[in-house]
Parts: structure tokens; sequence; C-alpha cells
């Protein structure tokens, strides 16, 4: 039983990730590349190189990744980074193989921008849904957030695309080139978000689970997305029985495999999910605890109340 529950999740993984690689090859092979746009991330730095030197860009999409997933794997171990591996193999071959028949648009640039948008979200969304991610940018700021935990993996992402944005201003002579290329990284965030999690969006999922296998979510969940939990003490208001909940905060493309261990372990357990507006703390955004108007105020209010107690 177990086994054919793990064949039917390793092929949903490859379908959903063969699917998302051949959306995101359209929108590199059809909008950005013949267009000069590059995206950010490793496939932007793919696309300078063939405007260049009429590199192949899944080639060198592969190439640039081979020590990231290096790194990887001796950072946080290849359990965590098996699916990643997958999805940037796939991507590279879609993006070179479609480069031979897929149709070029040079229409309007406004247009070509948005559709590359449209179609690099949904690509990458698929690819998120199963646990993975195509490498490149992502794997990067996880990776330097871990040396770096006062840095935030958004700020990461966003200084390592500002980066590759503003280098292609350069390669292709013009500063429209960039502006469309952040039109398409607006647009396919946009896209992610809204297919990962609703529009309605914080900077993150947090997540309440009442079971009495939450030991086990748990750990799977420690051991398979690095990610912490929290068990709460907890008592039904029917029953009385007492137990725990377990409290977990995780990222967007972590969400359907939270979800995806919740169900395998107990498809009866009651969940609850909620928008985080802000997640503060290691693995997150970091702690500001230098807020002096705010230890001024509490200041100031601590010793009102002591001035009332003296009276």
């Amino acid at each position: 039983m177990k086994n054919g529950k793990k064949a039917k999740s390793l092929a949903l993984d490859l379908l959903f990730m063969l699917a998302g690689s051949m959306v995101y090859a359209v929108s590199v092979n059809a909008f950005t590349a013949p267009n000069n746009i590059a995206p950010g991330g490793v496939t932007g730095i793919a696309t300078m190189l063939n405007y260049l030197f009429a590199t192949p860009i899944g080639l060198v999409v592969f190439l640039i990744n081979v020590p990231i997933i290096l790194w990887a794997v001796l950072e946080i171990g290849y359990k965590l980074v098996a699916k990643t591996i997958v999805a940037i193999v796939l991507s590279s071959v879609m993006i070179d193989l479609f480069s031979w028949f897929i149709p070029v648009y040079r229409g309007d640039p406004i247009l070509v921008a948005l559709l590359a948008g449209v179609c690099e979200g949904v690509g990458l969304s698929l690819t998120f849904i199963r646990g993975a991610t195509t490498g490149g940018t992502d794997m990067i700021a996880r990776l330097l957030g871990r040396r770096m935990p006062h840095l935030s993996m958004g700020k990461l992402m966003l200084a390592i695309d500002g980066l590759v944005v503003l280098a292609s201003a350069f390669v292709f002579q013009g500063i429209d080139n960039a502006i469309y290329a952040c039109i398409v990284i607006f647009v396919s965030t946009s896209i992610i978000d809204s297919i990962l999690y609703g529009t309605d969006v914080g900077t993150g999922k947090l997540f309440f689970v009442m079971s009495p296998k939450v030991q086990e979510m748990g750990d799977r969940i420690m051991d398979e997305l690095d990610r912490g939990v929290t068990y709460l003490d907890s008592k039904g208001g029917y029953s009385k029985t007492p137990g725990e909940t377990l409290l977990c905060a995780v990222r967007r493309f972590e969400v359907y495999q939270i979800q995806a261990i919740i169900r395998e372990v107990d498809r009866n357990a009651f969940v609850i999910v909620g928008d985080a507006g802000e997640i503060a703390g290691e693995g997150f955004n970091p702690v500001h605890s230098d807020d002096k108007p705010l230890k001024e105020l509490l200041q100031g209010m601590k010793s009102k109340n002591d001035k009332k107690k003296e009276t």
C-alpha cells in the first residue's frame, strides 16, 4: 500500500515538473530570449550569454546550477534537493528542445513581458506545487540565508535578481530591456502567489494542525523540509481530551509539501491554514531588537505605572 502511494506521488511529481518545465520553456524561447529580456536568476544569465556567444540557454542553466546543487547537498543534504535536481534537468532539457520548434513572438514589448511573466509564473508554480524549485536564485538565497540569518530570503533573492537585471541593461545596451525584465518578474511572482495560495498574500502561511499524530508530522517536516515546528498543549472543548497542536510557519513553495505530509500521516487531521502578514526569526525576516521608539514608549508606560503605585 505504501509503495503504491509512493509510486503515485512520484508519478505526480514527474508529471507536474515536466508540465512546468514545458510552460517555462515557452516563456524563455517564445518571449524573453528572442526579445533580449533577462528576467533575473540563472536563466537571465544564460540568456545574456546566449546573446553574446550563442551558447544554448538550457545547457548553460544546467552548468551554472551544478556548483549550486553541490553546495546545497553539502549544506542541507541530498534529500532536500533531490526534486530540485530533477526539476533543473527537466527545465534545462525542455528549454533547449523547445528552441528548435517553438514560434517566436516579437510584437509589442509590453505584451511580450506580460505573456512571458504569465508563462513563467505558471511553469514555476507547477514545479513549486510538488515541493521542488528550479535552483538558481531560490537556492542561492536559501543557502546564503543559512550563513547570514540576519538577512531575509526575500531581500537576498531581490538583490541577486536585481544584479542580473542591471547587468542586462549593459549587455543589451538599453534600459528598456531591464524595465521589461522587471515587468516579467513582477507578473510571474504575482501569478505564483495567486496559484499557490490565493491572492491574499502575506509573507508566508501559518499551519495549526490538531491530530494524535502531530509528533510524527513534526518529525517529517523537520527532516524533509528543514523547517522548525512547535507543539502546543491543547484540550478538546467537547471531549475534554488533552492533546497537542502543531504550529508551523512556512514559505509559499513549502505549503503543498506540508499539506502532503499531513495527508499522508493522518487524513482525518483538523488543519487551519492562515496568512502570516509578517514572520520574524530564523529562516525568515530578522528580528528588529533595536527599536528605540518602542523601547522608550514601554519604559515611559512602566514609569507611569510605578508612579501610580507609589501614590
